[in-house]
């Protein structure tokens, strides 16, 4: 009798587990029924940036939105502190990390993440003056680097045992060197032509060494089904042209790839 009753309550609390895991909102669920897709973000020309309006465009932005009107809701863009992404996917202050991210095992290990959209490398940015003289590796050890904090550059710096400070962001590395209280920084490929040389606020940089070529991908929360919904919107999106079309305006078409 006992063994029965025992065999009756086991029953019972598999069933409730069944019912209860069932009825676990996905995350698509979770967005569609909140209304927004919360993009987490930082000041990244081309990627995310703003206009003189305010509001936020750029490669990722342009995507992120095309996304989230085929998914029924409004796009939000939030400022994250870059170091904090993973915490922020967490808890669910933002739904997706879509700023150019790299690939890193880090960033793979840590967030269900899509294919890679984007080819980019790690690059050395240094005054115009000092172009010459920093051709490799060796050359740029005696230099003084900034870098963004927890980013590839950073990981990269780390790598070739470069002296580096890290700041908040890749436009306040690219400022160090302006203003002349770094020797050098490195950012993404993308952002430097965006950012340095003829025709930019920055024209007396150039960016010199590359470091490392690296993907792109968009990371979402650890087990979420919206990496492969993401996947599956920007094939199509490729395939009509669309992604071509945006990443002429931003001057990225060179890097994307085959979807």
């Amino acid at each position: 009798m006992k063994k029965r009753i025992l065999a009756v309550m086991l029953t019972g609390i598999m069933m409730l587990s069944m019912v209860a895991c069932g009825s676990e909102e996905s995350d698509l669920e979770y967005i569609k029924n909140k209304g927004t897709l919360t993009v987490g973000i930082t000041d990244f020309a081309p990627m995310d940036y703003k206009d003189d309006n305010g509001d936020w465009i750029g490669y990722d932005a342009d995507l992120a939105k095309k996304v989230a009107e085929s998914l029924g809701v409004e796009v939000e863009f939030v400022e994250i502190d870059w170091d904090n992404k993973i915490l922020e996917l967490q808890n669910k202050s933002i739904d997706v990390v879509w700023n150019g991210m790299t690939l890193t095992p880090e960033v793979t290990n840590a967030m269900a993440c899509t294919n890679a959209y984007l080819n980019n490398a790690q690059v050395v940015v240094v005054n115009k003056d000092m172009a010459d003289s920093v051709t490799d590796v060796d050359s740029a050890k005696e230099l003084s680097f900034a870098v963004e904090s927890g980013s590839a550059g950073e990981a990269a710096a780390e790598e070739n045992g470069f002296n580096y400070v890290a700041v908040k962001s890749q436009a306040d590395a690219v400022m160090e060197v302006s203003a002349g209280t770094s020797d050098a920084c490195i950012i993404d490929l993308l952002m430097a032509g965006a950012m340095v040389g003829e025709g930019t606020s920055y024209e007396n940089l150039t960016h010199t060494v590359e470091l490392t070529t690296e993907e792109y991908g968009i990371g979402c929360r650890k087990g979420s089904d919206l990496a492969e919904y993401i996947n599956k919107e920007l094939k199509a999106l490729y395939d009509d042209g669309t992604m071509e079309e945006i990443a002429n305006t931003y001057g990225v078409q060179d890097a994307i790839v085959k979807l």
